[in-house]
C-alpha cells in the first residue's frame, strides 16, 4: 500500500526546472531512498512533499522575487495534498528533518526536543523522549547543553530526535549524513533502520552519499538534474553498473 504517491511532479524556480516530471512512491512501513548529486533536485523534492515549497513561493511573491511554480499531484493516504499548508501536513504526520540540521542553537538539547513535541500528547512526548535518549544515548548526558555547542553528529542526532518528537507517520530525512565522519554515518544509518523497524514509521530519505544508505532501503530512486533516471529495490540498484560506478567506484 502506497502511503505517498508523487505523480508527474514539476517544480519551476522562475524559468529554471528543478523537478521534471517525477513519479515516486513510498510504501507504508518501508524506507525509500532518493539519491543524486548536488543540484539533482533532492531538497526541492523534500520541500515540495513537506509543503515548505509553498512557504517559499509566498515569500518570493511578497518580496517580488523569483516565481515558484508547482505542478502535478502528491497523494498522501489517498488524498491529494499538493496545495495543503505545511502546518496541516505536519498535523497529518508528514515531518521533515531538514538538510544541515537547523536546530535551535541557543536552546538546550531538551528544549529543542520539547519544541519538536509541541503538538504531541504528554504520553506521546514522554514515550518518544525515552526512545530518543535510548537510541541516541550521547544526548542523554547533554540535556542542558545548548544545541550550538554540540558536534555535527550530535546535532544530527538532535535533529532526528526533534523530528521524532513531532510524531511522524512519514519521516522525511534530507541528507542526514552530510558532513559527518564514517563512524557517525554508521551510527546514524543503524538508527534510521531501528526507527523504521521499531516504530514502523515510513521513511523517505534523500542522500548524496548513497553507499551507506543503499543497503537499508526497500526501494530507491536516482535523480539527475531533476529527472528520475533509475529506480528499483535496494539490491537492483546496488547491482546496477551505473550505480556501482557512481557510488561504489566499481
Amino acid at each position: 500500500m502506497s502511503m505517498l504517491e508523487v505523480s508527474s511532479l514539476m517544480v519551476f524556480y522562475e524559468n529554471a526546472l528543478a523537478i521534471n516530471n517525477v513519479d515516486l512512491r513510498c510504501q507504508k512501513g518501508e524506507i525509500t531512498g532518493v539519491f543524486g548529486a548536488n543540484s539533482a533536485g533532492k531538497s526541492t523534492l523534500m520541500y515540495t512533499i513537506s509543503g515548505i515549497i509553498l512557504d517559499i513561493e509566498k515569500k518570493e511573491r511578497m518580496r517580488g522575487g523569483e516565481r515558484v511554480t508547482v505542478l502535478g499531484s502528491i497523494y498522501y493516504e489517498g488524498a491529494d495534498i499538493i496545495f495543503m499548508e505545511t502546518s496541516d501536513r505536519a498535523k497529518k504526520g508528514i515531518i521533515l528533518c531538514p538538510e544541515r540540521r537547523r536546530i535551535f542553537p541557543e536552546s538546550s538539547v531538551l528544549e529543542n526536543l520539547k519544541i519538536g513535541g509541541i503538538l504531541a500528547t504528554r504520553a506521546q512526548a514522554k514515550k518518544t523522549l525515552d526512545y530518543v535518549f535510548t537510541m541516541f544515548s550521547p544526548l542523554k548526558g547533554l540535556k542542558k547543553r545548548e544545541g550550538g555547542f554540540l558536534s555535527g553528529g550530535e546535532q544530527q542526532m538532535l535533529a532526528i530526535g526533534r523530528a521524532l518528537m513531532a510524531q511522524p507517520k512519514l519521516l522525511l530525512l534530507d541528507e542526514p549524513l552530510l558532513g559527518l565522519s564514517p563512524m557517525m554515518e554508521e551510527i546514524l544509518v543503524r538508527a534510521i533502520e531501528d526507527i523504521n523497524e521499531t516504530t514502523g514509521i515510513t521513511i523517505l530519505i534523500s542522500e548524496q552519499y548513497a553507499r551507506p544508505i543503499l543497503p537499508i532501503i526497500h526501494h530507491g530512486y536516482v535523480l539527475e538534474n531533476g529527472v528520475s533516471v533509475l529506480e528499483g529495490t535496494s539490491q537492483e540498484l546496488m547491482d546496477n553498473p551505473d550505480v556501482k560506478s557512481a557510488y561504489f567506484g566499481i
